[in-house]
C-alpha cells in the first residue's frame, strides 16, 4: 500500500548529510511496512525485532560500538551489513534502552551505514535518556491513512489526480465529485488504520472490518498496562473514552469525574498524546505569527488519532451508516471536524510533530468559534468545518474581519467553488440582511 512517507524515506536514503532515521507513531500505523518496502531498496536488508526477540538484547550489553555490535548481528542473522548497500532496522526499538543509546555512535562511527529504527512507544523510553542523539538523530512522525492514501490503495488514483487538479475556479464534475463523496463516506466509517483498510481492500466486507477495529481497540488499551509505572490504568481507560465523548468541544477533567484530581487525568492525558493515541487542538488567540506563541494552555479540544477507533469507541450503529445515502449519521458527534484535523496533521511535515489550533471567543454578546486556524508562511487562514452541505459561517466572518484577513476557507461537502474577496466594511450588512453571506468565503471540498 502505498504511503505519503514513502517519499520521505527515499529522501534520507540518499542525502548526504543522513543521520540516524527515527519513524515515530502509535502502534499499528504501518510504520513496519514502509520501512520494508525501503528495504527493497538495498542490496541487503535486516530487521531486528527487538520486543519480539528480547535475547537479542545481550547483543547490546557492555559496548556500544557499532562495529562489534554489527559483527554479532551479521553473525546471529547471517546478512553481511555493508555500508551504502545494507539497510539496518531496528523495530520496536524502545524496548531495549541500549539499543536506543547505541544510534547516536553509528552516527559518530558509521556515517555512511544506512541505520533506522521505529516503535511506538518512544517518547517514553527517550524522556528517559538526558539528551538522546542531540544533532545525531532525525525523526519522522508517521500516522493513519489518509483519504488520499485510501483513494490509492482502492484504485482510485486517478480520482485523487482530478481533485488535485480541480480548485475553486475549477471545480469537479459532478459525476466525479459524487463518486469521490461515497468513498469518503467509506473511508469515514473505516479509518485510516492500515490492516482494516487492507481488509477491507479484500472482502469489501465492512461488518467484518467493524470486528478488525474491535480487536485493534482491544490490543491498543491493553498497551495502557505499559503505561502503568506513571499512570494507573483505569484513568487511562477513563481518559481514553472521555476524548470521545468530548470531541467537538473544549476537553474538561471534571466532565470525567468530579470527584478526582485534575491532576491525574492530566498526567493519563498527556501520556496519551505521548503515545500517539491522541491529539491537542490548542486555542490560539491568532493575532499574530506564529499560532503557538498565543496559545491558551487552560483551553484545548482533543481528538483521537483515527475515526475507525472513534467509532468504536463511541459505539455508533454502522447498520445506520450504510442505510443512510446522505452523511447525516456519519457527522453526529463532530466527526467532520475530526476527520479535518486528523487530515491536517497527516499533511503537514513528517519531520516535526504536528500542532492544531483553533480560535473561541467567549462574551455576554455573542460567542464564536472557528474550528480550525492554520498557519501558511507569514499568513493565517481560518477554516470552518460544515457537516454536510448547509450551515452559517458567523464565526468565520467575525474572525476575518476582527483579523483584517482576506481568505477564509470552508471545508464541506460541496464542490470547489469560490465567491470573492469579503469586504469589512459592508459585509456585517449584508449578512444580517440576505443568505448571500454563505457566499462570501471560499468553500473548499476535501
Amino acid at each position: 500500500m502505498r504511503r505519503m512517507i514513502d517519499q520521505e524515506l527515499l529522501k534520507w536514503k540518499d542525502a548526504k548529510d543522513r543521520k540516524v532515521l527515527l519513524v515515530r507513531g502509535a502502534r499499528q500505523v504501518g510504520k513496519t511496512f514502509s520501512i520494508r518496502n525501503l528495504g527493497r531498496h538495498f542490496e541487503h536488508f535486516l530487521e531486528v525485532n527487538l520486543e519480539k526477540e528480547p535475547k537479542i538484547h545481550a547483543i547490546f550489553d557492555g559496548t556500544l560500538d557499532p562495529k562489534i555490535i554489527n559483527e554479532k548481528l551479521s553473525a546471529y542473522f547471517g546478512t553481511p551489513i555493508i555500508l551504502q548497500k545494507t539497510l539496518l532496522f531496528f523495530d520496536e526499538i524502545q524496548a531495549c534502552p541500549n539499543a536506543l543509546r547505541s544510534l547516536r555512535f553509528y552516527y559518530e562511527e558509521m556515517p555512511k551505514l544506512h541505520v533506522i529504527s521505529a516503535g511506538s512507544l518512544l517518547e517514553f523510553a527517550l524522556s528517559e535518556i538526558p539528551s538522546f542523539g542531540v544533532g545525531r538523530i532525525s525523526s519522522i512522525f508517521m500516522y493513519p491513512m489518509t483519504f488520499s492514501e485510501f483513494l490509492w490503495a482502492n484504485g482510485g488514483a486517478s480520482l485523487h489526480e482530478l481533485v488535485l487538479q480541480a480548485g475553486p475556479t475549477q471545480p469537479l464534475d459532478t459525476f466525479f465529485h459524487e463518486q469521490l463523496l461515497e468513498k469518503l463516506k467509506t473511508y469515514q466509517i473505516l479509518g485510516g488504520m492500515p490492516a482494516v483498510v487492507q481488509y477491507y481492500i479484500k472482502t469489501k466486507d465492512l461488518r467484518e472490518c467493524q470486528h478488525h477495529l474491535g480487536e485493534l481497540l482491544t490490543n491498543l488499551q491493553d498497551d495502557f498496562s505499559k503505561y502503568k509505572k506513571r499512570a494507573p490504568v483505569s484513568k487511562l481507560r477513563e481518559v481514553f473514552e472521555a476524548i470521545v465523548h468530548q470531541s467537538g468541544g473544549k476537553f474538561k477533567y471534571s466532565k470525567i469525574s468530579e470527584n478526582a484530581s485534575s491532576s491525574s487525568f492530566k498526567e493519563a492525558l498527556d501520556l496519551l498524546i505521548m503515545a500517539g493515541l491522541a491529539h491537542k487542538i490548542h486555542h490560539t488567540s491568532a493575532r499574530g505569527i506564529p499560532l503557538g506563541a498565543q496559545i491558551d494552555p487552560k483551553k484545548f479540544k482533543v481528538i483521537l488519532f483515527d475515526l475507525g477507533i472513534h467509532h468504536r469507541l463511541l459505539g455508533l450503529d454502522l447498520s445506520e451508516f450504510i442505510l443512510r445515502s446522505s452523511f447525516e449519521m456519519i457527522h453526529k458527534g463532530n466527526l467532520a471536524e475530526i476527520f479535518t484535523g486528523l487530515e491536517l496533521i497527516a499533511h503537514s511535515s513528517p519531520r516535526s510533530p504536528a500542532h492544531l489550533y483553533y480560535w473561541h471567543r467567549e462574551s455576554r454578546a455573542s460567542n464564536a468559534e472557528v474550528d480550525y486556524v492554520i498557519q501558511n508562511q507569514d499568513q493565517i487562514i481560518p477554516l470552518e468545518v460544515k457537516a454536510g452541505t448547509k450551515g452559517q459561517m458567523q464565526s468565520l466572518f467575525l474572525f476575518l474581519e476582527e483579523r483584517n484577513l482576506p481568505l477564509g476557507i470552508r471545508i464541506s461537502h460541496e464542490n470547489f467553488s469560490e465567491f470573492g474577496k469579503i469586504e469589512a466594511r459592508d459585509w456585517r450588512e449584508r449578512f444580517l440582511h440576505s443568505e448571500e453571506h454563505k457566499k462570501e468565503a471560499v468553500n473548499l471540498h476535501t
